[in-house]
């Protein structure tokens, strides 16, 4: 019986990981950023700096929607993984996971500056950039 049931998790795992094209560390690299994202945004909507919040206080519908965006993320994966495969590449994928994961940092970076952590000016200069060059900077939906 446990033979059984730790071979239909295996089974499960490894078919959830050839979804994502591999347990890779671009892919881990992005779930940790995510989480590391969603947790920043608790802390922060805890602290009551939240920009997601008329309040700037904790937001159960603020937290969904940043769930559904991160399962979205995922399922972007997955489309890049077919695509990989459709056109014969190996670079779609890696190209989304780090895009996402570029996108991610600068929400961390801006939760923990809500939080007060300082930044050195040459960082929030670069950020600034970033978030010009990306189309971020009155982003509120993360």
């Amino acid at each position: 019986m446990k033979e059984t049931f730790c071979l239909m998790i295996g089974a499960i795992g490894a078919g959830i990981a050839s979804l994502f094209g591999g347990w890779d560390s671009a892919l881990v690299t992005l779930i940790i950023f995510m989480g590391v994202d969603f947790a920043t945004g608790l802390i922060t909507g805890a602290m009551g700096k939240s920009k997601h919040s008329k309040s700037g206080k904790l937001s159960s519908k603020a937290g969904w929607y940043g769930l559904a965006k991160k399962c979205s993320i995922l399922m972007l994966i997955i489309v890049a993984v077919r695509l990989d495969i459709l056109m014969g590449t190996n670079y779609v994928r890696d190209a989304v996971c780090i895009g996402f994961c570029v996108n991610e940092l600068l929400s961390i970076v801006e939760n923990t500056s809500l939080m007060g952590i300082p930044y050195p000016p040459a960082l929030k200069n670069a950020i600034e950039v970033l978030q010009k060059q990306t189309g971020r900077k009155d982003d509120k939906d993360d």
